[in-house]
């Protein structure tokens, strides 16, 4: 039998739900786990647990009671620690908070907790969430559950850690420049970076004074066990509050209908032998399954340049947590239109193509790297030595664009690592790349397990 920890936070409230087992046996079962599996990966850093059972309790009194139930009834979970959560340390990796307890939820931790979800502990990161990699001077390094001598991805990587372990229901991710899609590529796990706006960023700590502001490009999502999961999270967490209330896209009934692009290499980053081969796996099993899959297809932009805008554009979001002045103003608002030229250039191959499949990593899951910084660190692929720069150019161009990305478990290289994709659709287009992804996931067989959670 299956690991109720292993579940998918559906069939998980469905079980609490029907009465079939109780929220308080429920987060019992994730404590357990996590004191017993948690050592070698170091992911939920900071715990709450006599709290998370006191609620437990109070979820199943209510629910004898017969009062309403919300879509996330007694379900337990972590939250990255880069989002404030009441009454609970959080540090956003940095030691100037190492003490912060705040005083109320960010927006998206409040909206799971109104729908009844539990919140147990908090999962590593890099400080203020700046790297792909889950380590920081207060809490130490998180390892990836498939090879403890690799890192998980960043900087939410604690929090997929603590996903692919059945630690946590699902988890809540930030991503500026990949800090979903790499730890949920990373881990073998679903990841979903939003469209920009789509769900309030608020409460975010990426430097001392955070949590009021929402920076430029950062998004929220979800990270789970099930492209299901991703779906009801989405609806959850998005924005709902006048003046702006997000709309998004429908599906088509029949996915096979899709126009789909694929973008598997190209040689402003070329990507390593083994993430190639195994994404032209992913893209044939589609192409089997029905789906006509054009792969020359490309947007009319040159990709370096918008990797490289992406990046300036990160760091700018970012200059607050590098006591960075950076550059006037009138600059930042010239490259903010030359961004707005090339989200022209995505929105007219989106007009053409409902999709497209693209690497997240050039490599796959690395070993950590704890010297030297962005600049000077590199990575081996295909033999040769590449900047570590590199890791970011195939998501920061997805992310500066302000589209929506999903990552399914793809299953695993010849490695024994899990290698993931991400599926990018037009602006808006969340439900439709979270479709599309599910197909490929359920193809591929779906999340797995790693070894060492079993």
């Amino acid at each position: 039998m299956t690991d109720v920890a292993l579940l998918s936070t559906v069939e998980q409230a469905g079980l609490i739900r029907r009465g079939e087992i109780s929220s308080r046996e429920l987060t019992e079962h994730f404590i357990e786990r996590i004191e017993r599996l948690d050592g070698e990966i170091n992911s939920v850093i900071t715990r709450d647990f006599a709290t998370a059972t006191a609620e437990s309790d109070a979820a199943d009194a209510a629910q004898q009671k017969g009062e309403p139930m919300g879509l996330l009834h007694g379900v337990p979970i972590t939250v990255k620690d880069a989002l404030q959560t009441k009454n609970l340390k959080s540090t956003g990796g940095a030691t100037e908070l190492q003490n912060n307890v705040p005083p109320n939820d960010a927006a998206v931790v409040a909206s799971v907790r109104r729908e009844g979800g539990i919140v147990m502990g908090k999962t590593n990161l890099p400080r203020w969430s700046g790297d792909i990699q889950a380590y920081n001077d207060i809490f130490g390094t998180t390892n990836n559950p498939w090879d403890i001598s690799r890192g998980p991805g960043g900087s939410s990587g604690g929090a997929a850690a603590a996903v692919a372990m059945g630690f946590t229901s699902f988890e809540i991710g930030t991503d500026i420049g990949g800090s979903i899609r790499f730890p949920a590529a990373f881990n073998g796990v679903w990841g979903h970076k939003p469209s920009f706006g789509v769900i309030p960023t608020t409460g975010y700590l990426d430097h001392v004074n955070g949590g009021v502001n929402e920076a430029d490009i950062n998004v929220f999502g979800p990270i789970t066990r099930s492209a299901q999961d991703l779906e009801l999270l989405l609806e959850i967490m998005k924005r709902d509050s006048p003046p702006w209330v997000a709309e998004l896209g429908s599906v088509p009934q029949n996915l096979n209908d899709l126009k789909v692009g694929a973008w598997l290499d190209d040689d402003f980053c070329p990507v390593d032998n083994e993430v190639r081969e195994h994404l032209d796996k992913v893209v044939n099993e589609l192409e089997k399954d029905g789906l006509s899959v054009d792969r020359a297809a490309r947007p009319d932009l040159d990709p370096d340049e918008g990797a490289m805008l992406g990046l300036w554009l990160v760091q700018r979001a970012t200059a607050q947590s590098t006591d960075s002045d950076g550059p006037g103003h009138r600059i930042w608002l010239d490259q903010h239109a030359r961004r707005e030229e090339l989200r022209l250039k995505w929105a007219q191959f989106f007009s053409n193509y409902d999709a497209v499949i693209m690497p997240v990593c050039f490599v796959p899951p690395f070993e950590h790297q704890q010297e030297g910084d962005f600049r000077s660190r590199t990575l081996i692929c295909n033999g040769e030595e590449r900047g570590y720069i590199d890791v970011v150019k195939w998501t920061t161009m997805v992310g500066m664009a302000y589209l929506p990305s999903t990552v399914p478990p793809t299953g695993l290289g010849p490695s024994g690592l899990p290698i993931g994709c991400q599926v990018v659709g037009p602006y808006g287009g969340d439900k439709l790349t979270i479709a599309l992804a599910g197909r490929i996931g359920d193809l591929m067989g779906g999340y797995q397990p790693p070894p060492r959670a079993l």
